[in-house]
């Protein structure tokens, strides 16, 4: 136990009901800290609270929508409220992008969706947070995509576009608040076996198909578990990274490189 520094530390991990968010929080939890869970599906969340529970120790599960203002205030209330303070916040909520094409009527409708979520949300919970993690000399860790680094077409010009923007916002931020004692950081993973396409609408087909043509796109021929994401994230987080801040990591089997 607390190999890595998380003891009595406090975390919040936004986009915790499944994938990395999930499994950063089981994570963190094993290493001894507090942590907070966000997401807007009760039944995931109590799933991955009652594995926290039989890891270490119930985490507060806070169901909210982080695009809505009062929620987000809520939320780093809350745990404030539940812990008396913050040590690490995980930036993990995200969506995909429906519509892929400029060319769609409802082109600007989709960037509007996308970049609520996946941009305007962080900035949101950053502010509110920043304070909290200045007390405490934390950080942050933000969950890009190798999008923000390389634009893919199949991906959409949304979610590129607020990929490479929260790539940009973690190293300003990082610059920023360097001199007040907070760290921040960003992960770029590439293809992950979590819930994205399901979330997006896709079937059973269609979702096999995309995972076969995402891992034919890697270097290494292979999807990573959100297990191997959250063993970046922790190391960042942790004592071992003190010296490492406004850098984008990248986890994507070799995607990046593919040509």
């Amino acid at each position: 136990m607390n190999k890595m520094g998380f003891l009595n530390k406090v975390a919040l991990v936004t986009g915790g009901s499944s994938g990395i968010g999930a499994a950063v929080a089981a994570r963190l939890t094993a290493e001894g800290a507090n942590v907070a869970i966000v997401g807007r599906n009760s039944a995931k969340l109590a799933a991955v609270a009652q594995k926290c529970e039989q890891l270490h120790a119930k985490p507060l599960v806070l169901i909210g929508d982080v695009t809505k203002e009062d929620n987000v205030q809520n939320i780093v209330n809350e745990t404030i409220i539940r812990f008396g303070k913050l040590d690490v916040l995980i930036n993990n909520a995200g969506v995909g992008a429906n519509v892929g094409s400029i060319l769609a009527k409802n082109a600007l409708e989709e960037y509007d969706r996308v970049l609520a979520t996946n941009l305007r949300a962080i900035v949101n919970i950053t502010n509110l947070a920043a304070p909290h993690l200045i007390q405490s000399k934390g950080n942050i860790i933000n969950i890009s995509s190798v999008s923000g680094l390389r634009p893919y077409v199949t991906t959409g010009f949304a979610y590129n576009a607020s990929k490479a923007a929260l790539d940009h916002f973690t190293k300003t931020i990082a610059g920023e608040l360097a001199a007040k004692g907070v760290r921040v950081n960003g992960v770029n993973p590439g293809p992950v076996n979590t819930d994205i396409m399901k979330n997006m609408g896709a079937n059973a087909a269609e979702e096999e198909k995309l995972w076969h043509i995402m891992k034919k796109g890697t270097a290494l021929g292979r999807i990573s578990d959100p297990e191997e994401v959250a063993d970046l994230v922790l190391f960042l987080a942790s004592d071992k990274a003190k010296g490492i801040t406004g850098g984008s990591y990248t986890i994507d089997n070799g995607t990046s490189i593919r040509s």
